[in-house]
């Protein structure tokens, strides 16, 4: 069931990198403390899902990494969290949010659509583990959809008016 394995892999790897897009745009957006916590809280689920993909993968025959540690901040981070500290909210920081929302949001929607084909092929071969995975893990992803959805709806009109 090589279709299985392709869509695991391409699900860990999705869920890694939104876990780190999501610490990388908490970083940037360091003064802003709702999207800064929330993001980082977000990005907690994306890690513990590359954990059980992991897991699944294993059981599948596939040998997926673990996830990604908590990336040590280097001197770039260092800098756009500085950077971050001395513009506060102004338009150009704004719509860097904006920016880093969309991407966000549509590499939560890559992933949630990744769930949505393993629950099929999942359903197709009566595979219960994999059902219990992404029951337990799809509905987080949607909310992490949903909530880059609510804050471009709360931003853009604001944000887009102002330039």
């Amino acid at each position: 069931m090589a279709g299985i394995g392709i869509t695991l892999r391409l699900l860990h790897d999705g869920e890694r990198d939104l876990e780190q897009d999501l610490l990388a745009a908490a970083a940037r957006h360091r003064t802003d403390h709702e999207f800064h916590h929330v993001a980082l809280d977000v990005a907690r689920w994306s890690r513990e899902h590359a954990a059980r993909l992991a897991d699944a993968g294993r059981d599948h025959g596939l040998d997926l990494s673990g996830p990604r540690g908590n990336p040590s901040p280097g001197s770039l981070a260092a800098l756009l969290e500085k950077a971050s500290e001395a513009l506060g909210r102004r338009p150009g920081t704004g719509l860097l949010l904006l920016n880093d929302l969309r991407d966000l949001h549509l590499a939560a929607a890559r992933s949630s659509l990744h769930w949505e084909m393993l629950a099929q092929v999942a359903q197709a071969t009566r595979d219960e583990l994999l059902l219990t995975l992404v029951g337990d893990c799809h509905p987080q992803t949607l909310r992490q959809l949903r909530w880059t959805n609510t804050m471009v709806k709360i931003l853009a009109p604001q944000l887009l008016s102002s330039v």
